[in-house]
């Protein structure tokens, strides 16, 4: 998992994306986003709409020093999609 107080850690972890959304977006009701069974789930399901994810994106651009693709956004209609798209901005900034 990665360290909440270092986000310039370069990875974002499932743990970590439960959190900031819940910080932005407020918890999904009786769903555990810390849970693996929801990667493969889709936002909407997941009672996450387009505005929760423009507000963390946001939160993970500024907290963690990284543009993300709007395309690309778009695409990451879950979970492990979005964590993929993160991932990979980071990797790229840090040269990985």
């Amino acid at each position: 998992m990665g360290n909440p107080d270092d986000p310039a850690q370069g990875r974002l972890e499932l743990a970590d994306l439960a959190r900031l959304l819940s910080e932005c977006a407020g918890d999904s009701e009786g769903i555990d986003m810390t849970d693996p069974a929801v990667l493969d789930q889709d936002w909407m399901d997941l009672n996450y709409d387009s505005i929760s994810l423009i507000q963390t994106t946001s939160r993970i651009e500024r907290d963690y020093a990284v543009q993300l693709d709007e395309e690309e956004l778009g695409d990451a209609d879950t979970p492990r999609r979005y964590l993929d798209m993160v991932n990979s901005a980071l990797s790229a900034r840090a040269g990985v």
